[in-house]
């Protein structure tokens, strides 16, 4: 079991480039973020769906 992270913790880990970013900077580092949330999501309803067909061609074998 992972235990919680303090804000100082959090705070510690951020590299001094993220820190110094400018605005337009950490915008695109967002954009990236919410992109690769998207994709993982994407990449979970496409495994989901892989299963279910899988499991329904299966069955009808």
């Amino acid at each position: 079991m992972r235990d919680d992270l303090t804000l100082q913790q959090i705070a510690e880990g951020i590299p001094k480039s993220v820190l110094n970013a400018s605005d337009k900077d950490l915008e695109g580092f967002q954009q990236i973020i919410e992109e690769t949330i998207k994709l993982r999501e994407g990449h979970r309803n496409l495994q989901k769906l892989v299963k279910g067909f899988s499991s329904s061609t299966i069955q009808r074998s």
